[in-house]
C-alpha cells in the first residue's frame, strides 16, 4: 500500500540559496569547514550540509556526533580517513557513511588539496551537543 502525501494547503517557503564564498570559515577542528545549509542560515529542520577544504599537512581532529550520522563525500583529492580507529583511503569521488557515535579524524596526507561535502543529520537538540571532540584543536597542547 502506498500512501501519499498532500502538498500542504499553505506552500513552504524555500529557504535563500547560500554562496560558500559568503559563509565564514570554520577553523576549529582544523581544514576550512563551512556549513551552508543550517537552521540558522535556511532554517532547515532535519540536518545541515557544507563543504571542507583541507590543503596537505592539515587534520580534521578526531570527533563524534551523538545525534547525528554524517555523509562525507570527497571531490578530490586523497585523504586518510580514520573511523573508530580503522584507517581507509578516501579519494577523489568517492565517499563514507559515518554512523552516530563513530569516532572519525581527517588528516590530508598528501601534497594536493582536498575538497569535501558533507550532510550531517538528524540535529541535536541544541548546537552545542552536536559534536563531541576526543582530541585538542590545532596548535591546542
Amino acid at each position: 500500500m502506498t500512501t501519499i502525501q498532500h502538498a500542504p494547503a499553505t506552500p513552504t517557503r524555500c529557504g535563500p540559496t547560500v554562496h560558500r564564498a559568503d559563509t565564514a570559515p570554520n577553523r576549529r577542528r582544523g581544514g576550512d569547514i563551512r556549513v551552508l545549509l543550517s537552521p540558522a542560515s535556511v532554517g532547515s529542520t532535519a540536518g545541515f550540509m557544507g563543504t571542507l577544504t583541507l590543503e596537505p599537512g592539515e587534520v580534521v581532529t578526531e570527533h563524534w556526533h551523538p545525534y547525528s550520522e554524517e555523509f562525507l563525500y570527497c571531490q578530490e583529492g586523497d585523504v586518510l580517513v580514520t573511523l573508530d580507529g580503522e584507517e581507509r583511503r578516501l579519494v577523489g569521488e568517492s565517499a563514507v557513511h559515518i554512523p552516530i557515535g563513530v569516532r572519525h579524524r581527517i588528516v590530508n596526507d598528501t601534497g594536493t588539496t582536498a575538497t569535501f561535502v558533507f550532510l550531517c543529520g538528524p540535529l541535536a537538540p541544541r548546537p552545542e551537543l552536536g559534536h563531541v571532540d576526543t582530541e585538542l584543536p590545532p596548535g591546542v597542547r
